[in-house]
């Protein structure tokens, strides 16, 4: 059971250009050359898994860069942690993005020295382009599930918890349930507590639907973003950048307010938290929503628990939190964690051995497709704190 994933994500990643072996600006450059020769009629193109650490760049890519592959549509590729998105000159103006444009709440425009965007736009700044791009229809969003659950299949995933879906993607895995077609029990969370909970909640919690392949009973909820993209949120300002405290998603009343309209329908709440500051923010907010609408036997969930100052790590306990853990992502992110959060921090980042002595429950996953989807590799590295290589 990976409990943190994203199952559409994988099923149109599969079918969209992979940047996530690339070793460099150069090789992704190039690759992308070929994807679009090779669909010259497409209007759009889309890919991800860019990591400009990895890359050893030491900077985010641009939109002058992104232009040498291809110039003559709107190019859009999301980060590997889905957290940053690098567009063209074409996307850009499509959006209207320009050196006037603000910085969104939540998201952030990188810019340079003369105040005009560079391609990268950061957490909810990516809604600016992704949201000119043509929703896929059926055929296409059907295809990419049944992609999906074949690739959970060849690894041995039988049951996913789908970290965020909306208002369609309900629809389809509804319809897929009732047909007999899902593969793999399907654990959803509705993605926030907006327009799409209210039609998709209006009955109440989804349990064991379709022969036991179907229950929605859960919220994803974000308090930031990620590390690698320094939209995580920090008590303290990033070590490699040192203006720089990442971006709060929510105000704590805006965050009180959600968790208390998940709990008070008796849905599970889960909330996204990667940096100290976003963790310490939902903690409080848990411990506020319980006093006001009670809840704590929902088996509610911070998803990554990635980065806690040491204080922070006990309050799980009396609030009844599970620690939703990712154990690849200290893998993935040891060639920058350190940059990002100094010695001292990285004490409090991917602590689960200090979880499970304690009695928190920790519940693993992949967050693919950020991570690969195989369990071996997060049991691998939650045993050994290695990558494939032994570091």
């Amino acid at each position: 059971i990976d409990a943190h994933a994203h199952v559409m994500g994988l099923g149109f990643a599969l079918r969209q250009a992979d940047l996530s072996a690339t070793t460099s600006l150069e090789q992704a450059l190039a690759q992308l050359r070929d994807y679009a020769a090779a669909r010259p009629d497409a209007p759009w193109l889309l890919g991800r898994g860019w990591n400009q650490v990895r890359w050893r760049l030491g900077r985010f890519p641009t939109a002058v860069e992104l232009d040498r592959a291809v110039a003559d549509r709107p190019a859009w590729l999301a980060r590997v942690d889905g957290h940053a998105g690098w567009a063209n000159h074409a996307a850009l103006a499509l959006a209207g993005i320009d050196a006037d444009t603000p910085d969104p709440a939540g998201g952030r425009i990188e810019r340079d020295a003369d105040g005009n965007p560079t391609g990268i736009l950061i957490d909810a700044a990516m809604e600016l382009v992704q949201a000119k791009i043509p929703p896929p229809d059926a055929a296409e969003s059907g295809a990419a599930l049944a992609a999906a659950l074949a690739t959970m299949a060849s690894v041995g995933i039988t049951s996913v918890h789908d970290a965020g879906i909306d208002a369609a993607t309900y629809a389809l895995y509804l319809a897929q349930a009732d047909a007999g077609r899902l593969t793999a029990r399907i654990y959803a969370m509705i993605g926030g507590t907006g327009e799409d909970f209210d039609r998709i909640a209006a009955a109440g919690p989804l349990l064991a639907h379709g022969n036991d392949f179907l229950t929605v009973r859960s919220v994803k909820l974000y308090a930031d973003g990620a590390l690698g993209s320094r939209g995580a949120a920090l008590l303290a300002p990033y070590s490699d950048d040192p203006h720089n405290r990442g971006l709060l998603f929510h105000d704590p009343e805006q965050m009180l307010a959600m968790l208390g309209k998940a709990l008070s329908r008796g849905y599970q709440a889960n909330v996204h938290a990667i940096g100290d500051g976003g963790n310490h923010l939902v903690l409080d907010a848990f411990s506020r929503a319980y006093a006001l609408h009670g809840g704590r036997e929902l088996r509610n969930r911070i998803e990554h628990a990635q980065v806690l100052a040491p204080d922070d790590i006990p309050r799980f306990l009396p609030l009844r939190l599970i620690a939703s853990m990712q154990p690849t992502h200290a893998t993935s992110d040891m060639n920058m964690a350190e940059d990002r959060l100094g010695p001292e921090r990285l004490r409090g980042a991917y602590a689960w051995q200090r979880f499970a002595r304690q009695g928190t429950v920790i519940a693993g996953g992949s967050d693919f497709p950020v991570e690969s989807p195989n369990p071996l590799f997060g049991l691998h590295a939650a045993i050994t704190r290695q990558d494939h290589a032994g570091q």
